[in-house]
């Protein structure tokens, strides 16, 4: 949504495209767990007393909005990009099947997978997990508003620092706000490795790929089993 108050702001929108842009033309394959935020938020509803699960399907009808639009975005500048849904609704994308993704990715396309799981109650960070697992990913780019992970707020406390390396256990914890306790535990018993950065500072997606250090990477520690 950019520095709006909701909706797609078109600037935000291209900027993300060519993030993925850059990293896809370095042959990397690249597969988007998107959000919903923008639009709805299914916590944000049941907190406003509707039914839970309704309001869970209403954000991940959201994020299929946002995953048309960015496939849009990217395909006008000659990248081909594929959006599946766990909630069927073969009219707009194809239905999310793992060997189909792979295959995707494999050729070079970029996918774009919405609707979170398909069910309520699990959040996009769980999604993003379970997709990862289930594709083979390396590794976790966890793009946010935020530099890393901090032992604070950094908009609320000046004093906060950012942490350059964290472990599951860390993260576990000391209820670090990094992605939710499933994701996070299901990316620890898959050895899964997590990088948490800013996704305002352009290039950032490609330093990564890179192996540049940005942000906070989240992985086991050296007297933690792997």
């Amino acid at each position: 949504m950019g520095p709006g108050k909701g909706g797609i702001d078109t600037a935000t929108l291209q900027q993300i495209s060519r993030e993925v842009g850059e990293v896809a033309a370095l042959g990397v394959q690249v597969g988007i767990v998107i959000g919903g935020g923008n639009i709805f938020r299914g916590i944000a509803g049941s907190t406003a007393g509707m039914d839970r699960a309704n309001a869970d399907y209403m954000g991940m009808l959201a994020t299929v909005i946002n995953g048309l639009a960015l496939q849009d975005a990217r395909e006008k500048t000659g990248v081909f990009t594929r959006v599946q849904t766990a909630i069927e609704m073969k009219e707009l994308a194809e239905p999310y099947i793992r060997r189909r993704a792979i295959r995707h990715l494999e050729k070079g396309r970029v996918v774009i997978l919405a609707a979170g799981t398909g069910n309520p109650y699990f959040t996009t960070d769980t999604a993003a997990a379970l997709r990862a697992m289930e594709i083979h990913a390396e590794v976790i780019l966890k793009a946010t508003k935020v530099d890393g992970v901090y032992t604070a707020d950094p908009m609320t406390d000046p004093t906060a620092t950012r942490f350059t390396e964290l472990t599951y256990l860390d993260v576990l914890q000391r209820d670090l706000k990094v992605m939710d306790s499933t994701a996070i535990s299901l990316c620890k018993d898959n050895k899964l490795p997590i990088v948490v950065f800013s996704l305002t500072e352009p290039g950032n997606v490609k330093r990564v790929v890179c192996g540049e250090t940005v942000g906070t990477i989240v992985g086991h520690g050296p007297g933690e089993a792997a």
